[in-house]
C-alpha cells in the first residue's frame, strides 16, 4: 500500500470494509486492451511517492495495487459480486491517471467479459457524485458499451458530462448541487433505466460511489442523498441485465461508507 498520509484516497477507506479477501491479478494483456503500453509502463516504474497529476498519487507499490484491483474486479464479474477495491478507476484515461484514479477498473472488466466470457453487450452504471470522464471518454463512439453516469454538474470536478454530451451509446444525467434521493431516482427511472433495457445488456457494470451521500462532506461536493437512496439505486440496477457485477469508485467519509456499501450490497442481492 502507498503511503497516501491524509489523502483522502487512502488506505482506510478499505480497513473500514469487510468483505472476503480474494488474490487475483490482473494480466498485461487485460490491461492493454484499454490502457496504452506507454501508461502501464510508467506505472511499473515508479519509485517512491509521486504526483501523477495534481490530484492523484501514486508510488512503487501502485502497480501492484492495481493489479489486485482490477483482478479483483474481474473476479466480481465471474461471480456476480461487488468488489471492495481501491483505487479507484472511473477517472483514468487510456493513458493517463487522473483523479485519484491510475486504471479504470470498470474499463477494463467490460473488455475482459466480452473478449474471455463472451458476453457481446455490456451497459455501465455510474452513480458517483463524479462523472466518470475515463469511462465516457473510453468507450465513447463504441456500440458494444453503454455507459450512463448521474452526477453531480457545475463547479465541482472534472466538470465534464454536462448538457448535451449524451449520444447513442453515452447517457449523462448531469445533476445541480443539492438534489437528493427524489432527484437522483428521478433520473434512473426516466432516462437511465430506458437506455439500458433498450439497450439490452448481456452484463451491467455499476461504478458504486458513495460521495453523493449527504453527510460526504467532500470539497464543492452538495448532494442530499439518504442511506434509503443508496440502496435503492443499488436494488433498481441489479434487475436491469441478466448478469451484473459492481465497483467501489468513491465515498470518503470514513463513517457512513462501510454503512453505505452494506446497505448497497443489500440492493443488489435483492
Amino acid at each position: 500500500m502507498h503511503p497516501t498520509g491524509a489523502h483522502p484516497e487512502r488506505q482506510d477507506r478499505l480497513l473500514a470494509l469487510g468483505g472476503e479477501l480474494v488474490e487475483r491479478y490482473a494480466s498485461d494483456e487485460q490491461f492493454a486492451r484499454v490502457h496504452t503500453l506507454e501508461h502501464l509502463a510508467l506505472l511499473r516504474s515508479l519509485d517512491g511517492p509521486v504526483l501523477l497529476e495534481p490530484n492523484t498519487v501514486a508510488s512503487e507499490t501502485s502497480w501492484e495495487a492495481v493489479r489486485l484491483a482490477v483482478g479483483i474486479t474481474l473476479e466480481a464479474v465471474d461471480r456476480g459480486g461487488f468488489a471492495l477495491v481501491r483505487p479507484p478507476g472511473h477517472h483514468a484515461l487510456a493513458g493517463e491517471a487522473y483523479g485519484f484514479c491510475l486504471v479504470n477498473n470498470v474499463a477494463v472488466a467490460a473488455r475482459y467479459a466480452q473478449d474471455e466470457l463472451g458476453l457481446g453487450r455490456v451497459a455501465i452504471v455510474d452513480f458517483d457524485v463524479h462523472h466518470g470522464n475515463g469511462t465516457d471518454a473510453i468507450f465513447r463512439g463504441d456500440d458494444s458499451v453503454l455507459y450512463a453516469s448521474i452526477h453531480q454538474y457545475g463547479a465541482v470536478f472534472p466538470g465534464t458530462g454536462g448538457p448535451g454530451t449524451s449520444d447513442k451509446t453515452t447517457v449523462n444525467v448531469p445533476l445541480p448541487a443539492g438534489c437528493g434521493d427524489a432527484e437522483w431516482l428521478g433520473a434512473l427511472a426516466d432516462i437511465v433505466e430506458p437506455a439500458v433495457r433498450a439497450f439490452e445488456p448481456d452484463l451491467l457494470l455499476v461504478s458504486a460511489g458513495f460521495d453523493a451521500h449527504e453527510e460526504e462532506g467532500i470539497y464543492l461536493v452538495d448532494m442530499r442523498v439518504t442511506d434509503s437512496g443508496f440502496r435503492e439505486l443499488a436494488r433498481r440496477c441489479a434487475v436491469l441485465a441478466p448478469r451484473m457485477a459492481a465497483a467501489l469508485e468513491g465515498g470518503y467519509n470514513l463513517a457512513t461508507l462501510p454503512r453505505l456499501v452494506a446497505l448497497a450490497q443489500e440492493g443488489f442481492s435483492l
